[in-house]
């Protein structure tokens, strides 16, 4: 992709997770605060729901939510910031942030607006240090978050559902019975943990599993290896998903960036 352009996941670093916390994200980044602005980002469709904190360089901090990104997006900040990103576990958004995934779905949120648990710790995450805000997550979050079995059994459910579309593409029909659930009970965990269909949910797998890869091996091999039917199918999707088709990509053909979403 042309140099002009970054993704997250290239400035990105990652900190370790405490243990108290490993059951509630998936991951934990750090991104250092940047003086250049002259580089926009790509942001590729997304399956998680992220708990962002920025830092500006004038100490101002705000933290967010970002739910699932249905569709890739290119952007421009503003001001000049660093940030941490919490990914949240697939099937925890309601125990933490109060609110099922899908009303999160494509939109920015204040952390502070949402009811959960996170949101009454937003200001130890906006007036502490990377480490300190962490270190006091993993104490204070574990006491403050409740899950009821229901909840922990749809979150198990919803992990096992995610190794088996990751092992391969079964339709929905088959996923629901390989993990005796109905097809609409799967499609309802999907929507309340993680904001998506699950057809929707392999689409974005997929099309990040190319980006991976692009450049690296011919498109036929590539749509193969991703499941796809055939070249044709994967150019359809890729271009429907990221606003372009995969060369365009490549060749940093891209939309003109916009500016950074606001919280709203």
């Amino acid at each position: 992709m042309n140099p002009r352009y970054l993704t997250a996941s290239q400035i990105e670093t990652p900190v370790p997770t405490p243990d108290s916390l490993r059951a509630w994200l998936t991951e934990l980044t750090a991104t250092p605060a940047r003086h250049d602005l002259a580089q926009p980002f790509a942001h590729p469709p997304v399956t998680s729901t992220t708990v962002v904190v920025r830092t500006e360089y004038s100490g101002r901090r705000a933290a967010f939510v970002i739910g699932a990104q249905t569709r890739a997006a290119y952007s421009r900040a503003e001001t000049p910031g660093g940030c941490v990103r919490l990914r949240l576990a697939p099937g925890t958004t309601n125990q933490l942030l109060g609110v099922s995934a899908a009303e999160l779905t494509d939109r920015v949120v204040e952390l502070a607006e949402l009811p959960g648990p996170l949101a009454t710790i937003t200001d130890s995450l906006t007036h502490l240090s990377t480490a300190e805000a962490i270190k006091h997550l993993g104490v204070r979050l574990p006491q403050a978050v409740s899950e009821s079995a229901t909840e922990r059994a749809h979150r198990i459910v919803l992990r096992e559902a995610i190794s088996t579309l990751d092992a391969g593409a079964p339709s929905v029909a088959e996923l629901a019975a390989r993990l005796a659930v109905s097809e609409r009970q799967l499609r309802s965990l999907f929507a309340a943990g993680i904001g998506l269909s699950p057809k929707h949910f392999a689409r974005i797998d997929r099309v990040r599993r190319v980006l991976t890869a692009a450049g690296k091996t011919p498109w036929s091999d590539l749509a193969a290896a991703t499941g796809y039917y055939d070249q044709s199918h994967l150019t359809a999707d890729f271009r429907t998903l990221m606003g372009v088709p995969p060369a365009a990509y490549l060749r940093g053909e891209l939309p003109p960036p916009m500016r950074c979403r606001a919280p709203g």
